[in-house]
């Protein structure tokens, strides 16, 4: 089988942790890096063993030399780059979150349909051992009635925010915020295991930003976030944000009894607590008979959604499954996060 030749778009961390990823997927190789600027594009082609580089993606598409690219840019760009590419016949495989906002996700599906290509989402913990591990134990907690999942940590480039400067991850026009950087992992491990709710309940923590000039309407971003999701006879709660740090483990609870885990955005340490009738007690008591579950992950998960997409691309009956399971997973996820940025006043120009 010959090998599927992967451009990349953008020069982040995450970009090169997608590199690292493709080292561990089979019958794959990077060949090719795209930037606004050639020689930008050159040395991050240069610097990670591919012997490509375009300023152009319709150059990049009609080249002949790539088979797929991931796209690593920011969230404002993915609809644009995704569309040329799918219109040039190439499969892309976009980092989450993959589209500032839902209609433009149904755009880049359906013309992904028209074009017989695979688009996917790059959301790295609806993927692999650790979400199936959440499945298989979420019917030992018996009828579901509140969870909590939760995700927040403080990012290097607050200091520069709070100084005044123009921060890509803190700039509505860059189709950013805490929700769709950090908080989208509650959303789309929520629905993956729930499906869309019935209703959402959103509030957050905002902070206005330089906007391009005195009558820029968009000019609040989110830090963090709340937002309670409802669904028949439970609830689930989102907790998010970029500028603290939450140490409390999520959580699923139920009438049997309580699962929990650690690291939303990479489930690996599950435990459950099963339900012991005491009587008549006061405050939370238990914790008998309780089970903890080590699932054991690579450093890099991300390898796990780049051999679903490679196995989509090649045909894969089953992985085309997953993909357009997936494909619902992130129109019901913008849908909500859509949602909660409507409640909480965060728009972007792309709305």
């Amino acid at each position: 089988m010959e090998k599927m030749r992967f451009a990349t778009i953008g020069r982040s961390a995450i970009t090169e942790r997608f590199l690292d990823a493709l080292t561990h997927v089979p019958d794959t190789v990077y060949v090719a890096s795209y930037s606004r600027k050639l020689e930008d594009a050159q040395a991050f082609a240069s610097a990670h063993g591919a012997t490509r580089a375009f300023d152009s993606l319709p150059a990049l598409a009609a080249s002949g030399e790539v088979d797929a690219v991931y796209i690593g840019s920011p969230n404002a760009l993915h609809a644009e780059q995704a569309k040329t590419l799918i219109q040039a016949g190439l499969p892309v495989l976009v980092e989450k979150s993959f589209a500032a906002n839902g209609r433009l996700a149904r755009e880049i599906f359906d013309l992904a349909d028209e074009q017989g290509v695979v688009a996917l989402e790059a959301a790295r913990n609806t993927f692999g051992p650790g979400m199936e591990a959440l499945r298989e134990a979420l019917p030992q907690v018996g009828e579901v009635r509140l969870a909590t999942f939760r995700f927040s940590k403080v990012t290097s480039r607050i200091r520069k925010l709070k100084a005044g400067e123009h921060v890509n991850i803190f700039d509505p026009h860059m189709a950013s915020g805490a929700l769709m950087d950090i908080g989208v992992y509650c959303v789309e491990q929520a629905l993956a295991l729930f499906g869309a709710p019935e209703k959402v309940q959103a509030a957050a923590v905002t902070h206005e930003v330089a906007g391009k000039g005195a009558d820029d309407p968009f000019r609040t971003i989110d830090l963090a976030g709340e937002a309670i999701l409802t669904y028949p006879g439970f609830l689930v709660d989102l907790s998010y944000g970029k500028v603290s740090n939450d140490y409390l483990a999520s959580q699923i609870e139920g009438d049997a009894g309580t699962l929990s885990f650690k690291e939303t955005s990479c489930p690996h340490t599950l435990t459950f607590t099963p339900y012991v009738d005491k009587g008549m007690v006061y405050g939370t008591v238990g914790g008998e008979g309780a089970t903890t579950t080590e699932i054991e992950m690579p450093d890099n998960d991300m390898q796990f959604e780049i051999a679903a997409f490679v196995d989509a691309v090649r045909g894969d009956a089953a992985a085309l499954k997953t993909v357009a399971e997936h494909r619902q997973l992130t129109l019901d996820s913008l849908a909500v996060m859509d949602e909660i940025r409507r409640q909480v006043g965060v728009k972007f120009p792309q709305d």
